[in-house]
């Protein structure tokens, strides 16, 4: 079977699935959810065949966001039970107006019929994007990676398995069997077929599908995400954050990649952050992260000389940029030149300061004396996520049931005319 095959074959079951009550819909995920977990052996044989083949060729921490485990695995099935908890976005009524002559119009959520997903090396995102579009009542057509390809068909008929014991298609969810580029390009043009095509990857996938997809799209950015430590911040706080967002898992879009760091404290502050990333966490055998260090900040700490292009990178890495800056204003400047508008952070004391930050910085989440590393549709309570979107149409922030709907006008009438 093509790939434009298969795309039109599950676009023939989005009816079906718009019509399925909510009832049927939780059935279907509640076993979805079972047969990933009976399934765990199969899916850990799969995903060790996929990390062999990358070992060569990846980083270590590109392999850690390859790797499965059965806690991972668990955490994939109780992310789809999460998602049965929440309440249904389809058919609900936003709003209604009585017009004077007497028509009533409402405006209510609909599915989008089909949504397509191209992602890379995180299995997980397999059963994040079919549970979301199924609960919102849309078919599923996923692209994996190469790399990931063995497990997310694991995941993918572990779910079909599911689907058919709640009485719905199996097409409903389905996995492209080519990997090459080709079938990458059928997707994005599959006009017609797909209603939103959603990239989950690096900067080349997001860039090949702004320049080449006809279909809708939503652009999910890279997080080039900023911490700011301002002057009046308490230290402890900061380090802790700023450990948090760097370290707990450096491969993943909310994670920090920049402190900036307000002059007034820079003597002190800074010493203590090299201590906390660097000694202390060598000493207690964790990696240490590198210091990508400005001018300035080099007067204060040991570190690696930044370019220029080190602040606008998104690094994914046990690697941190570091600048120091005068001003919340020139903080907010500097978040604005080199920001991809994901996640941004600041540690602060001040009223003023927090409220001209939160106030001027342009992102989709904006965090005040919190880890960046909350940008997440679990986090969020909007159970699993399919994508942080960074633009502002028609969707922005961690993507749950809601942004996967859209809407039409249902206008009731008595024989009106005009």
């Amino acid at each position: 079977m093509t790939t434009y095959e298969l795309i039109a074959k599950t676009a023939e079951t989005k009816y079906a699935l718009a019509s399925a009550g909510t009832e049927q819909k939780n059935r279907a995920l509640l076993a979805m959810a079972d047969a990933i977990e009976a399934a765990t052996e199969e899916i850990l044989a799969c995903n060790g065949e996929d990390i062999e083949a990358s070992r060569s060729k990846y980083s270590d921490v590109m392999i850690d966001r390859l790797m499965l485990d059965p806690e991972r695995i668990r955490g994939m099935a109780d992310g789809i039970r999460q998602v049965v908890e929440l309440p249904d976005p389809a058919g609900q009524v936003l709003r209604t107006v009585t017009r004077p002559n007497g028509l009533v119009i409402q405006k209510v959520s609909a599915p989008m019929g089909v949504i397509a997903i191209i992602y890379e090396s995180r299995p997980n995102v397999t059963s994040d994007a079919a549970a979301l579009s199924l609960k919102a009542g849309s078919a599923c057509i996923l692209r994996s990676g190469k790399e990931a390809w063995k497990t997310s068909n694991a995941i993918v008929e572990a779910m079909k398995r599911g689907l058919k014991e709640a009485g719905l298609p199996e097409d409903s969810i389905n996995l492209i069997q080519d990997t090459s580029r080709e079938s990458g390009k059928v997707l994005m043009t599959a006009e017609g077929l797909v209603d939103l095509l959603i990239p989950r990857g690096g900067k080349g996938l997001k860039k090949a599908i702004a320049e080449q997809a006809t279909v809708p799209t939503i652009q999910t950015g890279d997080g080039v995400c900023h911490v700011y430590v301002d002057a009046t911040a308490d230290q402890e706080m900061a380090l802790n954050i700023i450990e948090n967002a760097k370290t707990s898992r450096p491969s993943v879009c909310n994670a920090e990649e920049q402190l900036l760091v307000h002059q007034d404290i820079a003597a002190e502050f800074l010493p203590k952050l090299a201590a906390r990333l660097r000694d202390d966490r060598s000493a207690h055998g964790q990696i240490p992260v590198e210091l990508r260090i400005d001018a300035k900040a080099a007067e204060y700490i040991d570190g690696t000389a930044a370019t220029e292009e080190d602040f606008d990178r998104e690094f994914l890495d046990y690697i941190l940029g570091v600048r120091v800056v005068d001003s919340v204003e020139e903080a907010i400047r500097n978040i604005d030149l080199h920001s991809t508008h994901h996640s941004e952070c600041i540690v602060s004391q001040d009223p003023a300061s927090i409220d001209l930050f939160t106030l001027k910085v342009d992102a989709a989440a904006v965090y005040v004396n919190a880890s960046t590393r909350f940008t997440d549709g679990g986090e969020f309570g909007l159970g699993c996520e399919m994508g942080i979107s960074t633009q502002k149409l028609h969707a922005r922030g961690p993507m749950g049931l809601e942004e996967l709907c859209t809407y039409k006008y249902v206008i009731r009438g008595t024989g009106q005319t005009r």
